[in-house]
Formats: C-alpha cells, structure tokens, sequence
C-alpha cells in the first residue's frame, strides 16, 4: 500500500499544446488518476483500460486467470509474458542490491499473515520455519518465457513493485503518442513529466503517517513539487490488523517471515521509474531507520524522505540533500 495523495489542477485549458484531460478508474483492486496533455487532444481512458486490464492478467494475484496465478498454481503449461519478465528481473536486481530485503517469493508467508489472497493463518515460530524454507529468489528461475521453482509451494507476490510498474507502462504509453505533460497515478504509485495545466510542477501531498489516517490528504506531512521523476510511498499504518491486543503490519522481513518491527513509518522514494520507487520504497521499511538511510545514499538517481518516531513518541524526518528542492510544507 502506498500512501499519498495528489493535487489536480481545476483548469484543463492547454499550456500551449492542447487541452488537458482528466481519467480516472479502476484497476488492481485500487483506483487510479491521470493527467495528460494530449497533442490530438483525445480522451485516452478506454485505451489505458484496455492496457491496465492486460496488466493485470500478467501480474496481478488477485484474477485467478493472470499469469502469475498460474505459475503460483503450478499450471505446466503456463509461459510468462514481456510485463512478467520485465518485473521478474527487476526484483531479482532489487533483491541483490537490498541484501534480501526486498523479495517476489514472500508469496506464502504474505497470504499466510493475511495480507494475500490466500486465507489468514494462525501464525507461531514453527509455521512461519516452514514457509521460511520457500522464501528467497535463489529458488525461481527464468528458462525462456518459463518460470522454474526449485519446489512446488514456492509462491510469487509481486505487489510491491507491480504497481509502480504499472504507473511506468501507462506512462510510457502516454509518451509513445507524444504526450509531453502528464501524471499518471495508480494506488499512490506516481510518475509525473512536464506542467499541470496551470503551468506549474505536480505537487504531490504525502500523508502523516498516523495510525486512524485513512483518508489520504486528509493529515498532510509534507507536499513534494516534481517533474520527470517518479515517486511512491511505503509504510505501515493503514495496512495492518490486530490480534490479541497487538498490531500485525504487512511489511514482513524475509530474514525471519515476521512482521517488521521499526522506527521508521513512512518511506517516500524518488527515482526515474517508478516500479524502482516502488521496490526500494519496501526495502527501506523492512531494513530500518539507519540501514535504509545508508542504502539510499549509495544509490545514485535515488532520493528520500523518511518519517519516523524518536524515543519520545514524536514525529521526526530525515532526507536526502537532492530532496530539499523538491519539498513544500503543507
């Protein structure tokens, strides 16, 4: 779950290369949110749809029909297509250079905690050993267009990062018409490039992250100004549940298969493509305030901004000089 809200200009009079239009839907059991300025000023939405439908029958879980579905189910016949490929290497290099914090086979550890489709268990120590020995990339392969697993219960879950590649196909999309001005947003994932309407950046708002916050731009923490960036936003308190008097989040480590214990609560990531934003943006929750901040710093083209809580409850923010131009205050 990404966590933002953004701010659509009420004016779709062109800057100059035609009218701007405004879609919206559907897709991925979330909604989305575009904005583009179309040179033949046309209105895109049942094409995008067409493309976010085959999106989802690649990647998503959640349609039994899709191509990960299949492979989850050990279908023998089932062959990947050039959207799963794409995400598949993606998370592999993701994996490596996040040490193992961000991982695609966190599938049954995730339905099991309840946070996939599959049913929620009652989870202890022993169960969560047993899931453990399917976890980690090393045990997927790509022959071709086939997937291998080195053993049958071994499950893909590729929630987060295939959003913000979504966020990236529509955008390339867009691109391949001649659009020069948009903002594409699906479930909080964003990738901006050019002017709004009013001839101004996108102006991003990411939430507060406050447990009971569940209406995005209600509580803003901070308003990010961007263009020809992408950008998404992790953290733990909309997603979560509680049981016997303690909160279960969905951010599971794939060190131990539990959920992440950590300072840190909310993780915003700037990058050039968002399915990279995305990814990095659940790594950063699972490592933890100090080593997510020394990973970030590292990677070249990848700004941040952390918010976390200090010893006395408060909230704090820490983030990466290349992200001081970006940032507005509520």
């Amino acid at each position: 779950m990404l966590f933002l809200t953004f701010f659509l200009s009420g004016c779709h009079i062109g800057t100059g290369g035609g009218e701007y239009y405004t879609i919206q839907g559907f897709t991925q059991g979330t909604t989305y949110q575009i904005q583009y300025q179309h040179p033949a000023e046309s209105d895109l939405k049942l094409q995008i749809d067409s493309l976010l439908k085959r999106f989802d029958h690649s990647l998503s879980s959640y349609d039994s029909s899709s191509i990960i579905s299949a492979i989850n189910r050990n279908d023998p016949d089932v062959l990947t297509d050039s959207m799963f490929r794409t995400v598949f290497r993606e998370s592999g290099r993701v994996y490596q250079v996040t040490g193992g914090a961000f991982d695609i086979t966190l599938g049954p550890l995730i339905n099991a905690w309840g946070f996939g489709p599959g049913q929620r268990q009652d989870m202890d120590s022993m169960l969560v050993d047993s899931l453990l020995q399917y976890v980690g990339m090393d045990k997927v392969a790509l022959m071709g267009e086939r997937l291998i697993k080195s053993h049958p219960a071994v499950q893909l879950n590729v929630n987060a990062i295939a959003q913000g590649y979504s966020v990236d196909v529509v955008s390339a999309y867009l691109e391949d018409l001649g659009c020069r001005n948009y903002m594409v947003e699906i479930g909080g994932e964003i990738r901006t490039r050019g002017m709004n309407s009013k001839g101004n950046f996108w102006r991003i708002g990411v939430d507060r992250p406050e447990y009971g916050n569940m209406i995005p731009g209600q509580q803003l923490q901070v308003i990010i100004s961007m263009h020809d960036r992408s950008l998404a936003t992790s953290g733990n308190y909309r997603k979560f549940y509680e049981k016997d008097g303690v909160r279960i989040t969905h951010t599971l480590d794939p060190a131990t298969g539990f959920p992440k214990a950590s300072r840190l609560l909310s993780v915003t990531v700037l990058t050039e493509e968002c399915m990279t934003a995305d990814a990095y943006a659940t790594a950063c929750m699972v490592m933890g305030l100090e080593n997510a901040r020394e990973f970030v710093e590292g990677q070249k083209g990848v700004d941040a901004y952390f918010i976390y809580g200090d010893e006395f409850g408060d909230y704090q923010v820490w983030y990466t000089d290349g992200m001081k131009k970006y940032i507005e205050l509520p």
